[in-house]
């Protein structure tokens, strides 16, 4: 689950034990032999569990006039769930026509325990949509339904209602009633009409119980403990109402929960992952704080990490920076691991920091986009290319609509700009599949206000460009489009900007409704298209195409406050937004392809992440890849970055132990991809084999700590692999393109943890990460399911025994010496 991550509630757990094998001097001999020896092709390619599939099609019935028999909607998934988007398609309907509030589906989300039947309709979340679609609310129709016969009873608006029963509390009082859901924030669909081949699709809002606890979705459980199932219902709406008429000129529907539209619905059984907290609390913590990137994984990973720990571990999300901070000057009570992407550069005289890579993602644009193609005919654009200086354009408020609404006039600092991204000649050109208006686009880029190395890197993306650079030093693009001027001023836009500015606030006069006359307030971009906490939120916003626009002004007596744009309905959103890749994939919304090095447009997925991984120069700091987004090349996505745990090793002895532990789950078991507790959430891509390794040998040195603190020191003189004594990074990163191999000049890639330093739990179980990585392929460096030994551990294995018979005659003479020396050499490495 997403929303308790902000405020850093508990998660915890127990790593996977790491391998503490007393390696004697012969076996290391056979090692530095195996490890000088490429394995073919392949051999190392480990490989990622896929979750199965759980999506269920089902068919409508013919009803009373034929309807739906020829109906089959798909539910893309239906296990696994949280708070996420999940994909609803259906195909077999009728037209929905260019006239008339015909065919179309409305979509709810229900609780109930019975598994034959599913939920009665007063256990559904329906009703309070905004902008008032066909067929919405709970009013029901005795009068005209013949099949209406429940007693329902009548609010004081004369309505008879379907009240909404909750799994606990009353039930609402009339069909108005906003107690447990409003316009705001219902997952309900009400309208959402056949496309001309009569088929369509949506995205679906599930809600677990945490945001929505009156479904108690994910809380439920049985005597057993098994989690109760919740439902998604169907109504599939035709040509005909309950009373039989078919008027072309109707304005007004009966509800989906009117009896006879309701005997017509198509069930689908919800299992949603238990949401219940399972670490004691009784627990001490452990705190890790940092990047965003990292949120949805620790948040995956904490109940694990709990199972068997002496702690919980708790995250709190924060900008790079503040985390990088933290942990150099740690307290009892503050973070001792830091998720980042940059490196943590002590201080002279400071104390060493280890860098465990834990997980790959990156930034992506992403967005939801709906436009009217002709007259009822409704069309999403799900492919989308942007390049670096229509990124700039939006990011610095150069389109007017990003200020002002649709009603009133362009500013004069921005004359002759296009009002909307739709309408910029240069994005119309790289999407030419485009055919709405101009003003059928999102008004404005949705980002957060955090300073994040993220951010930094989106801007270094973008000022590698030329046109970009250029654009926003002041020159017009070939339409004559000119940046917003106050971007132009010192500092606002650099190569380290690590946020993203709103620099324009200029101040548009709004006269308020209500209240006294004469009441006005002063509006800028900050309320047209405002901050989002996060890119967690950004992607929920987008996802519900409601970003918090306010454009007008209301006023009670002389208190003026904004009133926010409502909701639109399901075929009029369109938003876009930078969000991290791994928000994008929860709430399905579409991401746009960027421009490589090559000039090729790229979409983040696992295979164009790793591709850039492998490209990623090593940064100032050893063994810590640098987000090189102008030179990425063959496929690699632009924006990808490797999140780094990142710990000081003058800490408690107890508290590196934990951490450490946390490094190796994380870097381990925790790579299995999955929608499970504990498994590798989807957007991320599992680790390179050598980044897993670089993981372990992260863990090992942050469990020996620093000289004086009772366990073996791991100082690194300047000029060596542990970045100039700056800081050590666990494993060398290598060199070059792909610079994924790890070990010492040689390639070898010794144990460096000493005997004594680990804990008995650590030292019980062996580590997932002992692979010896040689590919450069992203495809040949994705990670074995963990617990069993991938193709190249077995080979190793094999080669070990057969190399040790063929070279045990020649070096028995001499293994004595030999040994000791080259035992001696591995320690001064290490």
């Amino acid at each position: 689950m997403r929303s308790p991550i902000r405020t850093g509630n508990p998660r915890a757990g127990a790593p996977p034990g790491h391998r503490r094998a007393a390696v004697g001097v012969g076996a290391l001999l056979a090692a530095v032999v195996l490890a000088l020896l490429p394995l073919p092709d392949g051999a190392d390619q480990a490989r990622a569990a896929t979750a199965e599939s759980s999506a269920v099609t089902k068919s409508g019935a013919k009803g009373r006039y034929d309807d739906f028999s020829g109906l089959k909607v798909t539910v893309h998934q239906t296990k696994g769930l949280r708070w996420q988007g999940v994909r609803v398609s259906w195909t077999g309907g009728r037209p929905a026509p260019t006239r008339g509030l015909f065919n179309f589906l409305q979509i709810m989300q229900c609780w109930g325990d019975d598994p034959a039947k599913g939920p009665d309709r007063t256990r559904c979340e329906f009703g309070n949509e905004a902008r008032i679609p066909p067929g919405t609310g709970r009013q029901v129709a005795p009068a005209s339904d013949p099949l209406e016969t429940d007693d329902f009873a009548t609010d004081e608006f004369g309505s008879t209602f379907a009240p909404f029963r909750p799994v606990t509390g009353p039930a609402t009082t009339s069909r108005l009633d906003t107690t447990y859901f409003s316009a705001g924030d219902t997952n309900s669909l009400s309208w959402l009409p056949n496309d001309g081949g009569g088929a369509g699709e949506a995205v679906f809002e599930m809600k677990s119980a945490l945001e929505s606890e009156y479904l108690g979705c994910g809380a439920r459980t049985t005597s057993g403990g098994q989690v109760r199932p919740c439902w998604l219902v169907v109504v599939p709406r035709g040509e005909h109402e309950p009373d039989g008429t078919s008027d072309v000129n109707r304005t007004t529907l009966t509800s989906a929960l009117s009896k006879s539209n309701w005997e017509q619905r198509i069930v689908f059984r919800l299992d949603f992952e238990p949401v219940t907290d399972s670490c004691d609390p009784d627990k001490p913590e452990r705190v890790i704080m940092g990047s965003e990137l990292a949120t949805d994984a620790v948040t995956s990973w904490q109940s694990e990490l709990c199972r068997t720990g002496t702690h919980r571990f708790t995250y709190t999300q924060s900008g790079e920076e503040v985390a990088r901070e933290t942990i150099m000057a740690p307290s009892d009570f503050s973070a001792g691991l830091a998720m980042t992407l940059d490196p943590v550069r002590p201080a002279e005289g400071a104390a060493q920091v280890v860098h465990g890579p834990v997980a790959v993602s990156g930034l992506a644009i992403g967005f939801v986009w709906m436009y009217e193609k002709e007259s009822f005919n409704y069309t999403p654009l799900k492919e989308l290319k942007l390049n670096q200086r229509l990124l700039a354009k939006a990011l610095t408020q150069s389109y007017a609509g990003s200020l002002v609404s649709s009603q009133e006039p362009v500013p004069d600092h921005l004359s002759g700009n296009p009002r909307y991204i739709g309408g910029d000649p240069e994005f119309l050109k790289l999407n030419p599949d485009f055919k709405g208006h101009d003003f059928n686009s999102p008004i404005g880029l949705v980002v957060t206000s955090e300073n994040t190395d993220s951010a930094r890197m989106m801007w270094e993306y973008i000022l590698a460009d030329p046109d970009a650079r250029k654009f926003l030093a002041g020159e017009k693009d070939s339409w004559g489009m000119k940046v917003n001027p106050e971007y132009l001023q010192d500092g606002v836009i650099s190569d380290a900007t690590d946020y993203f500015p709103k620099a324009d606030l200029t101040p548009t006069t709004v006269a308020c409704s209500g209240g006294a006359a004469g009441l006005t307030m002063k509006r800028t971009g900050q309320e047209v298209v405002p901050y989002a906490l996060d890119m967690h939120e950004s992607a929920v916003k987008i996802r519900r195409g409601d970003i918090g626009t306010a454009f007008e002004c209301t006023a009670n007596q002389s208190i003026t406050k904004w009133a926010t744009v409502e909701r639109p309905t399901p075929v009029s959103q369109r938003q876009f937004g930078v969000v991290d890749n791994v928000s994008a994939v929860r709430y399905q919304l579409n991401t746009a392809a960027l421009p490589n090095a090559d000039g090729d447009y790229v979409k983040p997925s696992d295979a164009s992440l790793l591709k850039a991984v492998a490209q990623m120069p090593d940064s100032d700091v050893s063994g810590v890849k640098k987000p090189d987004p102008a030179k990425m090349k063959d496929g690699a996505y632009p924006l990808t970055a490797v999140v780094y745990a990142a710990a000081s090793l003058d800490q408690a002895k107890a508290a590196r132990q934990d951490y450490a532990k946390a490094i190796r789950y994380a870097a381990g078991q925790g790579q299995t991809p999955g929608t499970a507790s504990g498994q590798l959430p989807r957007g991320y891509a599992p680790l390179p084999a050598a980044l897993r390794q670089q993981a372990e040998k992260a863990a090992g040195q942050l469990e020996k700590g620093v000289a004086g603190a009772g366990d073996t020191p791991s100082t690194v003189p300047p000029g060596t692999d542990g970045g100039g004594g700056t800081a050590v990074s666990g494993l060398s990163g290598g060199t070059g393109g792909g610079g994924l191999t790890g070990g010492d000049a040689t390639g070898t890639t010794g144990d460096t943890t000493a005997p004594g330093t680990a804990d008995s739990s650590s030292a019980s179980s062996a580590s997932s990460a002992t692979a010896a990585p040689t590919e450069t392929d992203p495809a040949k460096q994705n990670v074995a399911q963990s617990g069993g030994p991938t193709p190249s551990e077995v080979l190793g294995l094999i080669r070990w025994v057969l190399l040790g018979v063929l070279i045990a005659g020649g070096v028995a003479a001499l293994a004595g010496p030999v040994m000791l020396r080259l035992s001696l050499r591995g320690a001064g490495s290490g």
